[in-house]
């Protein structure tokens, strides 16, 4: 009797863990605010894919809808580029504590985030497309296959 009932409480358990995962991973990406400077864009997100392969992917498959509905990224009169992903976290902060992001398009007091980057996009017309996640960092190739750097 007493294995069954841990069974189930296992199976339970099982069943919540996997509800909780397949949840994270579904969740929208929630698109809190694009701030521009010249040809750099940050862009402060919630529920933004947790793997570089998925946060690469979801810059990819919405670069387009970015372009129509906030016209970013703005290229550099040359043609380079940087988009920035901020994690919102905890919201926007009064700049008192060090190393915070303030932006000059909002009113102080609350104007700045904790300098949590997801991801940055860089584009470059020599070099192309490269990526840099909290953990690696990746480029394009010539064949346009995205390959990451070893010299990290």
């Amino acid at each position: 009797m007493k294995e069954k009932i841990l069974i189930y409480m296992l199976l339970i358990i099982g069943c919540i863990l996997s509800a909780y995962v397949v949840w994270i991973w579904l969740r929208p990406v929630e698109l809190i605010a694009v701030h521009q400077n010249d040809n750099h864009t940050y862009i402060i997100v919630k529920n933004f894919p947790i793997t570089d392969k998925g946060q690469i992917n979801w810059w990819l498959e919405n670069k387009d809808m970015l372009k129509k509905r906030y016209n970013i990224p703005k290229p550099a009169p040359y043609g380079d580029y940087t988009v920035i992903f901020w994690d919102y976290c905890d919201g926007y902060k009064d700049e008192g504590k060090y190393d915070r992001l303030c932006f000059d398009d909002l009113e102080p007091p609350k104007n700045c985030i904790d300098k949590n980057m997801i991801l940055n996009v860089n584009y470059s017309k020599n070099y192309g497309a490269s990526f840099i996640t909290v953990k690696k960092s990746y480029y394009t190739n010539k064949n346009g296959d995205i390959v990451e750097n070893k010299d990290d």
